[in-house]
């Protein structure tokens, strides 16, 4: 307990007094913790509370009472008031907030609830004590109105409820506590914030992270020196850390000792225990323990050391923190595992989680606990590193990874290079111990783990993207996108990413049109985009194509595994799906075929090399339209084409022969209904350029116009004109006439004769029946003065494909003005809303971030579409 006895005394005698005033006293608290002031009514803990903390950090039972009954000092609320207290103690540190309590709690079930309240969220109860003088008590309370009449005998039974106290506070369960006996003590005090030991997120690496080692002496040196370790030291700064059981099993635990403490003492290692280590402590330390699991081996080894070299042991292990979390919170390594809400935190139960793992109180067929596969249900941002469970290969699970690949068995040694996320091992030298069991295929969990989980979607959300901070999405359309998902979508872990919907470009000023390019160049000239390119819009259905280079690529990367359609490859090798991420075909065989045929065009245009990767995620389109819309072409547009060919014709030939015969005021209605009749031969014409004849793959075209990922990359953002570059080769390089080249043209907004050039540029491909263009900035991902995202694309369709849209008559000068009123701004923020979140999915696949990550951007795209939108725009 830290305390102080001794205070300043007067002298007399000749000589003049000299009084000192007190040295300054410091009062180390743990950043992370909850800190409970105790003292009678009257000792200031208010006061001083409000000048070493924060106002937001102390909750006060008075402030509580008054919350609850509009009187700081009625008495009778105190326990609802305590009940408030408690509550939002809890809410502060399950956010991982320090906390001071500011009552007097000089009882001790009112410290029990405290210090309990610290267990349950793992933090440190911290205790400070303002023991002040009855008188000095009193006075104060007599200069404070609402407190003057406070009875005396109320002050000293606080005091003697303290007193009884004092001695026992750390057997109640405080960590630290510090004891305040004078007034002038008060005033010297200073609290100083400490950082927990586990903290270390100011060390951002790089790091070397290394499994399991158990006593393997010459492997571990051999790992070190593939690593660039010379001596124990990197050249290049990098920085190893060891997760646990250095120890036990292998041929030489001390020598593994000797290396890895004195690469801890000398700056170039970082270590935390194992549960191998925890029993060797426990040994060293007189303790009796049972020499099992090869402790009896370790023992042996160290009975021929010196004596020195055991007290440095213990004392090593001694020191060493349960877990780390390191490079800013991004990264937390440890023995066994640790679930997100223990990162960070303080207690024997975490240390314990953090040692041994959780077990599920059964045991299998060879006697041992089986292990509660914790990483299943992981849902951390920070990786989690750690070892304790053999497996004979490493793999990811929801964003942790066991690095103990059993090289005591005969198994291999293995470092994790961070944050290269790249994986380094060595084989074992031998079988030095027999395991107890065989080592599992995998990691708990399987391939993936539970990849996915209702409560990753379900309800209202919010995701945070890069692009444009966090974005919302209500809990109704997360369930209409569930609906889709659960029932229609192609298998998640090949679901990577959904297209963003595109706003139009801005109502046409020009006569007789809706769209026009003159709009969209505008907006980019006033956004301060110095270049768009304009791609021909093709009229098809969206598709999004993951074509993998084989079915064992699709496997070891998306864990999609098994046979796949009969005729095919061997497995599964990609996906094929539509915009809202169901197959596009419904037959596995033809959604291979097109695969294939892809996969033979990026084969032949050499962009595995080029691109360094083994699969490739494409955005493109899908044509004929009719391949993906006979139903709606048979039940809408085809019904009103259908219509009009069967009442036009003898309307109009009524009308013909009425006037023929002199019958007047029908010849403005002849007129009127000749235009309709146009009108409707148009929308017919307009539609049927869309639609032809396909058999199998025979007249099926994909034009693809980005390449958004590939291995370890998001290429979302590489600049337009290199992207079809890229496309335009594979284009050459089919030899199927599956690929369709998407023409495009370069324009400068700010310049009126490219601005004329792409006018007429869209002029000419909307009259030869095309259905427009998207306008784009060429450099892809652009921000605007504000530092906002521009629109990542418009569309200006043509005048006549808007009639498929609008409706045969739209062209009228009435209708166009009625449509010119369209509220286009709640379109254009969906489309930014979508653009961010299906950046944000495909940073993540390229991070290697787990599939629940990625699919949660994926699946609010899809939510997103279920906002009310006019579908027409």
């Amino acid at each position: 307990m830290s305390d102080t006895t001794d205070a300043p005394t007067d002298t007399t005698g000749t000589a003049p007094t000299t009084v000192t005033a007190p040295a300054p006293r410091t009062l180390p608290v743990t950043d992370l913790s909850l800190v409970v002031l105790i003292g009678a009514t009257g000792s200031g803990k208010s006061t001083f509370a409000r000048r070493h903390f924060k106002p937001t950090e102390i909750i006060s039972s008075d402030f509580c009472r008054g919350l609850v009954a509009d009187d700081e000092n009625d008495q009778s609320a105190s326990k609802d008031a305590f009940d408030v207290l408690h509550y939002i103690a809890g809410k502060r540190l399950a956010a991982g907030r320090l906390t001071v309590v500011d009552a007097t709690s000089v009882q001790r079930e009112a410290r029990r609830q405290l210090v309990q309240l610290a267990r349950e969220h793992d933090v440190l109860p911290i205790a400070i004590v303002l023991d002040l003088p009855e008188d000095v008590c009193a006075a104060r309370n007599a200069a404070r109105p609402d407190r003057a009449h406070l009875p005396r005998h109320v002050i000293q039974r606080h005091r003697r409820e303290l007193r009884r106290s004092l001695r026992g506070l750390e057997r109640e369960g405080f960590r630290k506590v510090h004891v305040l006996r004078s007034v002038e003590e008060v005033e010297a005090a200073e609290v100083v914030l400490e950082k927990r030991f586990n903290d270390l997120r100011h060390l951002t690496g790089p790091f070397d992270i290394i499994g399991d080692i158990h006593g393997c002496r010459s492997e571990l040196e051999t790992l070190l020196a593939k690593l660039g370790y010379v001596d124990g030291h990197h050249p290049e700064g990098r920085t190893a850390v060891f997760v646990g059981d250095l120890v036990d099993r292998g041929p030489d635990s001390p020598g593994v000792l000797r290396r890895v403490m004195g690469m801890v003492a000398a700056g170039d290692a970082l270590c935390v225990p194992g549960n191998h280590e925890n029993k060797l402590g426990r040994w060293l330390r007189g303790r009796k323990v049972q020499q099992t699991h090869g402790l009896a081996e370790t023992i042996e080894q160290l009975e021929r050391e010196p004596e020195e070299f055991r007290a440095e042991v213990a004392r090593f292990i001694d020191g060493l923190v349960s877990h780390y979390v390191l490079d800013e919170g991004r990264l937390v390594v440890c023995h066994a595992g640790l679930p997100e809400k223990y990162h960070g935190r303080t207690s024997g139960r975490v240390r314990s989680h953090a040692l041994y793992g959780d077990t599920t109180g059964e045991t299998d067929e060879f006697g041992l606990p089986v292990r509660y596969p914790w990483a299943e249900d992981y849902r951390g941002r920070a990786t989690v590193v750690y070892g304790h469970t053999p497996v004979p290969t490493t793999s990811w699970i929801n964003n942790t990874i066991c690095l103990d690949t059993g090289a005591v068995f005969g198994g291999k040694m293995t470092a994790l290079r961070w944050p290269e996320r790249e994986l380094v091992d060595v084989p074992a030298e031998r079988v030095w111990y027999e395991p107890a069991k065989p080592l599992a295929p995998e990691a708990p969990g399987g391939h993936q783990g539970r990849p996915l989980d209702l409560a990753d979607v379900h309800g209202r959300r919010v995701v945070e993207t890069r692009l444009m901070g966090n974005l919302a999405v209500r809990e109704e359309n997360a369930a209409a996108a569930l609906e889709v998902m659960s029932r229609f979508a192609v298998d998640p872990r090949l679901l990577a990413y959904l297209p963003p919907t595109m706003a139009p470009t801005a109502t046409a000023r020009t006569d007789g049109y809706l769209e026009h390019p003159a709009e969209a160049f505008a907006q980019y000239a006033a956004d301060g985009v110095e270049r768009v390119v304009c791609e021909e819009k093709h009229m098809g259905s969206r598709a999004v194509a993951l074509v993998c280079r084989d079915a064992a690529v699709a496997a070891e990367r998306f864990g999609v595994t098994g046979a796949g359609p009969a005729g095919t490859a061997a497995g599964v090798t990609g996906a094929l799906h539509t915009r809202t991420g169901r197959p596009f075909f419904d037959d596995p065989q033809t959604t291979e075929q097109v695969l294939a045929r892809l996969r033979a065009a990026i084969d032949a245009a050499g962009l595995w090399e080029e691109l360094d990767t083994d699969w490739l995620l494409l955005d493109g389109e899908l044509m004929p339209w009719s391949l993906k819309s006979a139903g709606l072409l048979r039940s809408q547009y085809a019904a009103v084409g259908a219509a009009s060919r069967a009442v036009f014709p003898g309307a109009l030939g009524a009308l013909e022969q009425a006037v023929a015969r002199g019958v007047p005021g029908l010849d403005g209605l002849l007129g009127r209904q000749r235009e309709r009749a146009a009108d409707a031969a148009a929308f017919t014409d307009a539609y049927r350029r869309y639609c032809w004849p396909t058999e199998g793959l025979d007249g099926v075209r994909f034009a693809p116009f980005q390449v958004l990922a590939a291995r370890g990359r998001s290429l979302a953002a590489v600049p337009h004109d290199e992207q079809l570059a890229w496309l335009d080769r594979l284009v050459e390089h089919d030899p199927t006439g599956l690929l369709q080249v998407t023409r495009r043209l370069i324009v400068d907004p700010a310049d009126e004769v490219s601005v004329r050039a792409g006018v007429d540029w869209w002029l000419d491909l909307t009259g030869a029946g095309g259905e427009g263009m998207v306008v784009k900035p060429l450099a892809a991902l652009v921000r605007g003065a504000d530092g906002r995202p521009v629109q990542p694309g418009v569309k200006v369709r043509g005048r006549e494909y808007l009639r498929i849209i609008y409706g045969p008559e739209y062209t009228r000068p009435d209708n166009l003005e009625r449509l010119r009123g369209r509220f286009l701004g709640h379109k254009r923020s969906l489309a930014l809303r979508e653009y961010a979140l299906g950046l944000e999915a495909l940073d993540r696949l390229a991070a290697g971030e787990p599939l629940w990550r990625v699919h949660e951007a994926v699946f609010a795209v899809l939510a997103l579409e279920s906002e009310p939108v006019d579908p027409r725009l």
